[in-house]
């Protein structure tokens, strides 16, 4: 999908009024007992008096405010004159920059398939001897975020040059606890207590989900984050990485099977508002509104974190709509699986600070201090989760620990005419009636026609 999830994070989270320390320092150090103030005067040790660090990312107002937040705290305990630049335009301007050896010390990667092009072209620096069993061991779902920021140098040699920070999360299902409360009904933990509720909203004589593809010429993502998310249920991480790079095909029986997962769901005329007709044609801005309708159109609303910014005026997440995990399947051993995206950080001009900026981000106040704001989540196990400025990112983030697995949106890294054209095509096709082997065989030529 291609909408900044980092807005819709921000739009859930109201900004606390806080008194600024030192006159930079957004909490007086030693303060606040939210935050792991140990891990800041740790780094004192680390002396960088005199030396500029530069650092390019995508983020622009608020972010660029909140991510400045977090480095002042960098550059107050170490000495270190951290200039943070930030460009909408940041995947054309870095490629400019890096080719002309231009580039900042530490760049910040919105998708992880730009920092492996980069490192395979020499452009990145791979990071200190020791992270990526750091990362193993002290993120949710460590292994995942090592296979992500590991790429080919330009020896084709396989090393860690991505160290992610600030993760958005997607599999979502988003309810009314007032409805489910007048109806008695529970949060399902497996996705085949998943489909019993939907059986059993329909049999109460309700309509279980509200979906909707439209999104302009961008119409059908919406579904193809389903097809990820059922990729993640039902097939091994190993497989949903083959799928993505196309090893594993488009036509492949494991992704029909996925495709029709979904199916199971968009395709049931009783399980969905409007009927199955109505799912290509219905704006997923206007989707989740049947949640709210009295009575109400529909129960649940898949869908990824940003999407309380189109719920109607007056609703308030927390108590009017909440949020629970897309369940895994007890009856396959996948563990639970988390979709997602995030950003993250390179060494594009290696230097002393560069190294030292990057270890910072393992610091537990590295992380707080955002948390404790707005837009931001976080695998790392070593955090308080009592630090996040509300109870919808903290019940995100408790999400993102508890995953097994995490993947990024697949169709973010397939090339743009599949995860951006035929995928988003095809699922409309396929939500509108056709068959899923015909759909899948569509897609995969499209995606042999580029080779």
């Amino acid at each position: 999908m291609k909408l900044p999830l980092y807005l819709g994070i921000a739009a859930l989270a109201l900004s606390a009024n806080m008194a600024q320390a030192d006159g930079h320092l957004k909490f007086a150090p030693g303060e606040d007992a939210r935050f792991h103030w140990d891990s800041y005067e740790a780094l004192k040790s680390t002396d960088l008096s005199g030396e500029t660090i530069t650092v390019f990312g995508p983020w622009l107002g608020p972010d660029k405010e909140l991510v400045e937040s977090v480095i002042a705290y960098f550059e107050e305990a170490t000495g270190a004159d951290v200039k943070y630049s930030g460009s909408d335009s940041f995947e054309t301007q870095i490629v400019i920059d890096t080719e002309a050896g231009a580039a900042p010390n530490v760049s910040i990667f919105p998708q992880p398939g730009l920092a492996a092009d980069l490192a395979a072209k020499g452009h990145l620096t791979p990071l200190a001897a020791g992270t990526a069993d750091w990362v193993r061991e002290n993120y949710a779902a460590g292994q995942s975020w090592v296979d992500l920021g590991t790429y080919a140098g330009k020896d084709g040699k396989d090393e860690l040059f991505g160290f992610f920070y600030k993760i958005d999360v997607k599999s979502l299902v988003w309810y009314s606890p007032e409805n489910f409360e007048d109806a008695g009904y529970e949060i399902p933990t497996t996705m085949e207590d998943l489909k019993a509720l939907s059986a059993q909203i329909v049999a109460d004589g309700g309509t279980p989900w509200c979906i909707g593809l439209g999104s302009g010429g961008a119409t059908g993502w919406v579904a193809t984050d389903w097809v990820e998310d059922f990729m993640l249920r039902t097939q091994t991480p190993a497989d949903y990485d083959a799928w993505v790079t196309n090893d594993l095909k488009f036509n492949d029986p494991k992704v029909i099977a996925a495709i029709e997962d979904y199916g199971s769901f968009a395709r049931n005329d009783a399980w969905v508002d409007g009927g199955a007709g109505a799912v290509a044609t219905t704006d997923f801005r206007d989707s989740p509104k049947g949640l709210f309708a009295s009575p109400p159109k529909c129960y649940m609303h898949r869908q990824a974190s940003f999407i309380p910014a189109f719920f109607p005026d007056g609703v308030e997440v927390g108590q009017d709509a909440n949020f629970f995990y897309f369940p895994a399947y007890a009856s396959k051993d996948l563990g639970k699986p988390v979709l997602g995206g995030g950003t993250l950080f390179a060494i594009t001009k290696d230097s002393k600070g560069a190294h030292a900026f990057v270890d910072f981000l393992k610091s537990p106040i590295a992380h707080e201090i955002w948390m404790a704001q707005k837009g931001f989540l976080t695998p790392h196990k070593g955090v308080n989760v009592d630090a996040y400025g509300d109870d919808t990112l903290k019940g995100m983030g408790e999400i993102l620990l508890g995953a097994t697995t995490f993947r990024f949106d697949g169709s973010d890294l397939m090339p743009g005419a599949i995860g951006a054209g035929a995928f988003w095509t095809g699922m409309v096709d396929y939500s509108g009636g056709k068959d899923a082997t015909e759909v899948g065989n569509a897609i995969q030529a499209t995606w042999d026609s580029l080779k």
